[in-house]
């Protein structure tokens, strides 16, 4: 409930004063051009209005996944201006004139053009179901029978909705709930499959599903969990998410004491080597080929949720039973170190499953009165209540640097309230699959802000991702952009009122927070520890202080007027996203490969080197005329020492492999204390890795506080994201003669990259539902 006389006020040029935030001499009609890796033409298409500084990897991969190609009038989207203006000018209408947000028009067409300038600029994005969705109706009228539901703000109810258009899926992330009823299951399978539709993800929990081991209440046993697991499997297979070029995404989350743990732990593992075997009789490869289309569970990402006891009993060679679902009573014991090395052994096998750390995770839980946080979405960085969503942005954070490495803390500050009120018009403006999800995020109303490019940005500053100075520096950047977000929240609850479970969870409310504010004191620690200094080293002191003066005013001012928000921030794989803003990198991850190999027709390759490489350079003192040799030689396939890079800087430019299990980790446990939820990553291992630094991967995230890990070991899957060679010490991505089919893309044929627990074509976009 809105409090008298307030509004929000927006500061900035109007959305006229800046030609509605596009800007004069930005824009060049242009062409779209998409091929496999033979040159073959897949797509081609001109007079495409799109943005003169975007690349045309950027312009590509938004016309192929955004533009709409059918609308009701017969006609095409051709325009990426016509894009963000549609998405922009709909998130303005619902503010301005439904909800009565701003305090002016003056104020309503500033936010307008900031938001615009925002996108068009690079500096942010919106998760993908907005872009697929958003403005359709409000630009075109389009009609039709959504099954959808929405926040009635007469009736305060959630309500079935005519038009799924007209109030879009706009959240990228859904967790739904489960009960043990065959009415429950197959209405989750519908439920999967309309988020499906619209480009979304979800995940569940299927712990409460009684096992083989049980009786069914007409006396006859259980089919078992993993018979319906199957069904899920299959019927996310059968869905383009979005409508188009892209794959379904779904978690299963399970617990570990379910009487089918072992099976679970194992299935995708033993799948795998099903269609290894089929690969190896002929059958064709690739992710929709004909062997991994025979065998199952290739359409989720699986979890199992592992508590402290277990933890534990692991190192103290304890035990663990698993538990009927019906009566709680043991049905099977193991060692628990038998267990944890199952995980460990099918993770290295195939990647799945991850482990989700159950206390940690409630440990930060904001609402733990309502009740705990039993899943995530699919790329485990939404964690929150059943049938909740989130909308999600990601921030370009290498947008926020200038040429000397300074960071534009009023930049960044105003483009998180920005995208925060963004995304919290959105939460009502949306659609959701359940009467039960809208409802609940109406009332939880949890949000995503995050970032993407983290690597990029830390190369273009000079600093190798595996260093002290970049784990402060990501650590001051993550906890500035949560006590933003949540100071923000706290101004839109002075505006709205607080989250409607606000009041009932308070206490859990204000101790994150305060866990959020202690955790500032161990990056003052290690810039005490450390003792650096110079610019850069001072320019994180500036951020951290930027980041406290947020953080207490959040809790002041939510001390009065509570928060608006649930949650605020997670780390998204900013998968399809990334690519639209030229990000080199993707989410929290360092550089895959510093050379990309693009397949040509004639059987040659071009080598297209990492964008970052010559500023990297700049800011480390190169000479022009160096840098230029240096770019040219790392072209040709030198590894970067020989390239011309001093021994003192090689650590600057290593990639993903080349970093160390513990840097990655320790990156991950520097920003984690300063989100809501948590980090979709990958812990990328070379295919020599063992199954025991698997197992103390799993053990050092436990040790470190993380919410959840995953692994992939290159090679362990015949189909994988990504097939790394090695040029030197340089990472090259491309296919390997023996496997070409298997580790391409399935619409374009190109090499795919890893993002966060997520692949993505850079080529066409293809992708889960990653963000």
């Amino acid at each position: 409930m809105r409090l008298p006389g307030k509004r929000l006020k927006f500061e900035g040029k109007t959305s006229r004063e800046t030609e509605n935030g596009f800007g004069a001499g930005k824009w060049a009609l242009r062409e779209s051009r998409l091929v496999d890796w033979r040159e073959n033409l897949l797509h081609f298409q001109r007079d495409i209005e799109a943005p003169i500084g975007w690349s045309d990897q950027a312009v590509n991969i938004v016309v192929r996944q955004y533009l709409r190609k059918r609308l009701p009038d017969g006609t095409s989207e051709t325009s990426i201006q016509v894009l963000i203006s549609r998405v922009v000018q709909a998130i303005r209408d619902f503010g301005e004139n439904t909800i009565s947000a701003f305090a002016s028009k003056e104020d309503a067409a500033a936010f307008e053009g900031t938001l615009t300038n925002l996108v068009v600029d690079q500096r942010a994005s919106f998760n993908s179901p907005v872009w697929f969705n958003c403005g359709l109706w409000f630009r075109y009228k389009i009609s039709g029978n959504s099954g959808n539901w929405a926040w009635d703000f007469d009736t305060k109810k959630a309500v079935p909705i005519a038009n799924a258009f007209e109030r879009p899926q706009s959240s990228a992330c859904f967790i739904q709930s489960l009960e043990d009823d065959l009415n429950s299951i197959f209405e989750l399978v519908k439920n999967e499959a309309r988020l499906f539709k619209y480009g979304s993800g979800t995940g569940t929990n299927f712990s409460c599903l009684r096992s083989n081991k049980e009786a069914t209440a007409g006396g006859g046993m259980s089919s078992g969990l993993m018979s319906f697991l199957e069904v899920f499997d299959r019927a996310a297979g059968a869905t383009k998410s979005g409508g188009t070029t892209r794959r379904a995404a779904k978690m299963v989350c399970l617990d570990l004491d379910h009487p089918e743990i072992m099976n679970f732990i194992r299935w995708k593992a033993k799948e795998e080597s099903k269609a290894q075997a089929l690969l190896n009789a002929g059958f064709s490869g690739g992710m929709d080929g004909e062997a991994y289309h025979t065998v199952s569970g290739q359409n989720s990402n699986n979890s199992v949720r592992i508590n402290d006891e277990f933890m534990h009993a692991v190192k103290s060679s304890g035990f663990w039973s698993t538990k009927s679902r019906l009566t709680g009573a043991t049905i099977e014991t193991y060692k628990a170190s038998t267990i944890f090395r199952a995980i460990a052994d099918a993770a290295w096998a195939c990647a799945d499953p991850g482990v989700q750390f159950e206390d940690a995770i409630q440990k930060w839980h904001t609402c733990r009165t309502t009740g705990p946080i039993r899943a995530s979405n699919p790329c485990s960085e939404f964690m929150f209540l059943d049938d909740t969503a989130c909308n999600l942005a990601s921030i370009n954070l290498i947008k926020f640097i200038d040429r000397t490495g300074h960071f534009d803390i009023k930049a960044f500050c105003s483009a998180v309230r920005t995208l925060i009120i963004a995304q919290e018009f959105l939460v009502d403006f949306a659609s959701y699959p359940s009467a039960a999800i809208a409802e609940n995020s109406h009332r939880f109303r949890p949000i995503g802000l995050g970032f993407a490019n983290l690597g990029g940005t830390l190369m273009a500053l000079g600093i190798p991702y595996d260093s002290e100075l970049a784990r402060r520096w990501a650590a001051s950047v993550t906890a500035l952009m949560t006590g933003e977000a949540y100071r923000v929240s706290a101004e839109l609850a002075e505006v709205f009122g607080a989250f409607d479970g606000f009041a009932k969870n308070r206490e859990s409310m204000f101790d994150v927070i305060e866990m959020h504010m202690a955790a500032l004191d161990s990056i003052k620690a290690d810039a005490a520890r450390s003792g650096s200094e110079g610019l850069l080293a001072n320019d994180i002191d500036h951020i951290f202080l930027a980041a406290e003066n947020s953080w207490t005013a959040a809790q002041k001012h939510a001390a009065v007027v509570g928060f608006r928000n649930a949650q605020v921030t997670v780390l998204a794989p900013t998968g399809t996203i990334a690519f639209m803003m030229d990000c080199d990198t993707t989410g929290i991850e360092p550089e895959y490969a510093l050379v990309k190999l693009k397949f040509l027709a004639d059987g040659g390759q071009l080598r297209v080197v990492n964008r970052t490489i010559g500023r990297a350079l700049q800011i480390l003192g190169y000479e022009q005329s160096s840098i230029e040799n240096i770019v040219a030689k790392i072209g040709l396939g030198e590894d970067v020492m020989s390239a011309g890079v001093r021994a003192e800087h090689v650590d600057v430019f290593a990639c993903a492999q080349e970093i160390s299990p513990e840097a990655h980790l320790l990156m991950m446990s520097a920003v984690q204390p300063f989100l809501s939820g948590a980090i979709s990553k990958t812990v990328n291992l070379p295919e020599t890795a063992t199954v025991e630094e698997v197992e103390a991967i799993f053990m050092r995230g436990w040790e470190l506080g993380l919410k959840a890990v995953a692994v992939y070991r290159d090679g362990s899957k015949a189909v994988q994201p990504l097939r790394q060679l090695q040029v030197g010490n340089l990472s090259v991505q491309a296919p390997t003669q023996s496997a070409k089919n298997q580790n391409l893309c399935p619409e374009c044929s190109h090499p795919t990259l890893m993002s966060g627990t997520c692949w993505v074509c850079p080529n066409c976009g293809h992708s889960i539902a990653c963000s």
